[in-house]
């Protein structure tokens, strides 16, 4: 896959693509149906998607709490999974956001990107203010010679699928909703990073890793499927994770603590995917160290049978 940044500047061969436009945070239902539209639309040109980073709403709001379901090369990777071609990953910022929707449409699409096709979601809003809707698009479309194709909003046995839904049901615990809606487990990837060593000490001994720009689900104890995507410990394994602050010795900041069962090596640098199956329990200050321990044999006897079906 092609990663291109600046609509002004784009290759010959990166032009001419059917793209789904949107921000596609989770890449969930909704959006794996519009890519799969895309590729209808135009099955002889290159399958695109047009995004922004950072997120329109890290730009506008960059004090709001962490909403994003994916990083960036998370998203990159699930895409690319999906037979994406080409990512059109633009730089969102001040002269992007100021762009009136005729100037988006033809400055971005038509003139820079030369996209042959577009598909966006009913609705689809976009240019400065979010003045342009899915009606200025099409006529757009016909005016500068591209197509334009507006996808129906899905809807999932839960509701509408979106990564509002998917969000709320990962801040209630409920991780099997979440996949329903993504049709994927959620998951948290990034590098392993030194931690404080105690489940050394405990005797589970953990990969931590950041949850920094997430949305934060639920916290407390998951049982998870793990998949080690580099290093010498590549692979898929089943695991038990805790994503919170650690009450029992007075955490501050928010991370993802995995241990992986059956496992032996050092994961220091590696990159994990951590996927969230099923919530077990909320954190929990014990009154001993034993009793914690107690409870982590239980969580681990728990979700080793949770993740043989899984």
């Amino acid at each position: 896959m092609r990663i291109i940044r600046d609509y002004q500047y784009v290759a010959p061969e990166d032009r001419g693509a059917s793209v789904a436009i949107g921000n596609f945070d989770g890449v969930h239902l909704g959006h794996q149906a519009v890519i799969r539209m895309a590729q209808e639309a135009a099955p002889d040109a290159p399958l695109g998607v047009l995004t922004f980073e950072p997120h329109p709403r890290e730009y506008f709001a960059p004090e709001s709490p962490p909403f994003r379901l994916m990083r960036r090369t998370a998203r990159t990777s699930r895409l690319e999974k999906l037979g994406v071609e080409r990512l059109y990953e633009l730089n969102f910022n001040a002269a992007l956001a100021s762009l009136t929707p005729d100037e988006f449409a033809r400055r971005v699409i038509h003139t820079g990107l030369g996209l042959r096709h577009v598909v966006v979601g009913a609705d689809f809003c976009f240019g400065k203010g979010r003045s342009g809707n899915v009606s200025d698009l099409q006529q757009f479309g016909r005016q500068m010679g591209f197509g334009v194709t507006v996808a129906k909003l899905l809807e999932g046995s839960g509701g509408q699928v979106s990564s509002t839904a998917i969000r709320t049901a990962l801040s209630e615990g409920r991780p099997r909703d979440a996949a329903a809606q993504l049709g994927h487990w959620h998951r948290i990837e990034g590098r392993v990073i030194g931690g404080e060593q105690r489940g050394r000490v405990l005797g589970y001994p953990t990969a931590n890793m950041s949850i920094d720009g997430l949305h934060r689900p639920k916290f407390g104890v998951y049982a998870v499927l793990v998949d080690v995507l580099d290093g010498p410990h590549v692979g898929q394994y089943h695991g038990a994770a805790s994503i919170g602050i650690r009450p029992m010795f007075n955490g501050e900041k928010p991370n993802l603590e995995t241990f992986l069962f059956d496992f032996s090596g050092d994961l220091y640098g590696a990159t994990l995917s951590v996927g969230l199956v099923e919530f077990l329990r909320g954190e929990e200050k014990f009154e001993s160290l034993d009793a914690l321990i107690a409870q982590m044999d239980e969580d681990c006897v728990r979700a080793r049978k949770i993740l043989v079906q899984a």
